[in-house]
């Protein structure tokens, strides 16, 4: 049966000798460019013109106030200029108190840059002496008598006599203009106050410190806890919980109705900032995305059509319909905010090709039914809080030490306990300190002289089983009569040397700075956890280095055996 269908192929002619008219592709057929058009749906005009400008204006609010979650403390200033919010938050106390025995390489370190700024002066060496003398660090002696670990031992063997303990002489120095030992001459006196001045400003701006303000560090939840606020209206606080060490935008949520008093920081047109801007929108282009020309191939790094999705995958089906169909319809518009800040934007007006002005209303004012459930680049809070853009001041990327502490907290059901295993601990000198080792070195030491009397194969009844000293038990305990919910408060086992004295804990995870240590139960599950704390070294956008020590919380190793049993015949 003869059918009227034809089909014509549209291919270049090759049978030319050149090619230059051969690669033009020429299609001689308007009708057909036509109703390519139409299957496309070009033709379906609805009078839109292309944004050819955009007219933005917003005001920004830096964050002005500060305040650890839980601190009865008052809000303090904050500048985000001159710190990272990272630092502000995780930074703790490094400089020993004077006179304790502790980091002791930090008191020698400062010590030697006491002498070293010493010996530039007029005088050159002459106090040195006196100074060794008068500021000495402990004798070996005297660490071994309070049972130090071996490392601080020979730290100070080393040491002591050759430095000078550089905590003790900067309280010293900075109490009085002279140190009334040693005695300076009178003729010494203006020479000596350069270095003293510049002893004093290298100790205070080596470590990123807390001065007089809570640590942020909540020890029930092993997590940073704090909040900061802008003066912006409406009032909004923004908290945030993290304990990864990256800070970002959504890690903060809006608390409306509670205020750390940054209203009173509010200086009109510096502080909420107006800023107005107008540019020329720019298209957003990603990999992978639909080509706008029609002869043109899309990125092949990128294949959408690749993505396999189960029948029950809504979102990752959304995002390669959204991707593929939607994704030319997004544009850019490139505004400068200072860091730190929260941004409300208060209008945006478009042009067109046509000359035609539309004000693109916020999100938040939107009649449409599904407005209330649109969100981008938006703060988790309630459905009241408004949608503004906040640029947190975070690092981009630090430099790690190794941990000085190490703890495994893991649950032992055969125990009914849970542990904090010391894999790591601070020790003495300032070193990380082997805890398994240490452990060993400290029952050699404390081991009899005299041999166990040889087993006669009578029973033996102990009380208890031995655990080691760097497993520190967290006993569970009920928060409140009645109440079945517990948290696991720190214990102590006794020492294996006989002297009935309990295991104290040596690394800072296992001992807050305020009352005992009570963890939720929550924050210890079956597969348990993993905290460090470590130095931690970047450098601010001004170029000021930045150094403290943050702690660190990951995935555990699972469940664990301590081998802890009570009433036991042998």
């Amino acid at each position: 049966m003869p059918s009227i269908t034809t089909w014509s192929r549209l291919e270049p002619n090759v049978r030319g000798a050149s090619q230059s008219e051969t690669l033009k592709a020429r299609i001689h057929d308007p009708l057909w460019l036509l109703a390519r058009q139409w299957q496309l749906g070009e033709l379906q005009g609805d009078d839109n013109g292309t944004p050819v400008s955009a007219r933005l204006r917003t005001e920004c609010a830096e964050l002005t106030r500060y305040v650890p979650q839980g601190s009865a403390a008052r809000p303090a200033k904050f500048n985000p200029k001159q710190v990272a919010l990272e630092t502000l938050v995780e930074q703790e106390t490094v400089h020993p108190t004077p006179g304790t025995l502790a980091r002791l390489r930090v008191c020698a370190e400062a010590g030697q840059q006491f002498l070293r700024l010493l010996a530039r002066a007029p005088f050159g060496t002459k106090y040195h002496q006196g100074f060794l003398a008068a500021f000495a660090l402990p004798a070996r002696s005297a660490a071994a008598a309070a049972d130090v670990d071996a490392e601080a031992l020979r730290f100070l063997e080393v040491m002591s006599g050759r430095v000078p303990d550089g905590v003790k002489l900067y309280a010293e120095l900075k109490k009085a203009s002279l140190p009334t030992v040693p005695a300076i001459d009178p003729l010494d006196a203006q020479a000596f106050a350069a270095p003293k001045d510049a002893f004093l400003r290298w100790y205070e701006a080596l470590f990123r410190e807390p001065s007089g303000q809570a640590e942020a560090w909540s020890s029930q939840r092993m997590e940073y806890t704090f909040s900061v606020e802008a003066p912006i209206s409406p009032q909004r606080v923004l908290a945030s919980e993290y304990y990864e060490g990256d800070l970002d935008w959504y890690d903060f949520d809006v608390k409306m109705g509670e205020t750390l008093g940054a209203e009173a920081d509010r200086k009109p047109d510096v502080n909420p900032l107006p800023i107005t801007r107008t540019t020329i929108p720019a298209p957003a282009t990603y990999r992978g995305m639909p080509a706008s020309r029609w002869w043109e191939f899309e990125d092949a790094s990128v294949d959408f059509g690749a993505v396999e999705a189960e029948p029950d995958d809504l979102a990752r089906m959304l995002l390669v319909d959204f991707a593929i169909t939607y994704g030319n319809d997004w544009f850019v518009i490139p505004v400068e905010v200072p860091v730190g800040s929260i941004c409300k934007i208060n209008s945006l007006v478009i042009t067109d090709t046509f000359g035609v002005r539309t004000l693109v209303p916020s999100i938040d004012q939107s009649a449409h039914p599904a407005s209330r459930h649109w969100r981008m680049f938006k703060n988790s809070g309630n459905a009241d809080t408004p949608t503004n853009l906040f640029l947190a001041p975070t690092l981009k990327r630090t430099m790690e030490s190794k941990p000085l502490d190490e703890v495994l907290f893991l649950r032992d059901e055969m125990a009914n306990l849970a542990w904090g295993v010391e894999c790591i601990a601070e020790g003495v000198s300032g070193r990380p300190l082997n805890r398994r080792e240490d452990d060993l070195a400290r029952q050699r030491r404390h081991q009899p002289a005299t041999p166990a009397p040889p087993n006669d194969g009578a029973l033996k009844w102990r009380l208890s089983t031995e655990v080691p000293g760097y497993w520190i038990p967290l006993i569970p305990v009920q928060i409140q009569p009645g109440q079945k919910s517990i948290r696991f408060r720190r214990g102590a086992t006794l020492r294996q040397d006989g002297t009935l004295k309990p295991q104290p804990a040596l690394s800072q995870i296992l001992k807050p700075s305020a009352g005992p240590l009570d963890i939720f139960e929550e924050e210890i599950p079956r597969e348990g956890a993993r905290v460090t704390r470590s130095f931690q070294y970047a450098r601010w956008f001004d170029g000021n280095p930045l150094l403290w020590i943050g702690r660190r919380k990951t995935v555990g190793r699972g469940e664990g055996s301590s081998g802890l049993r009570f009433d036991l015949a042998e």
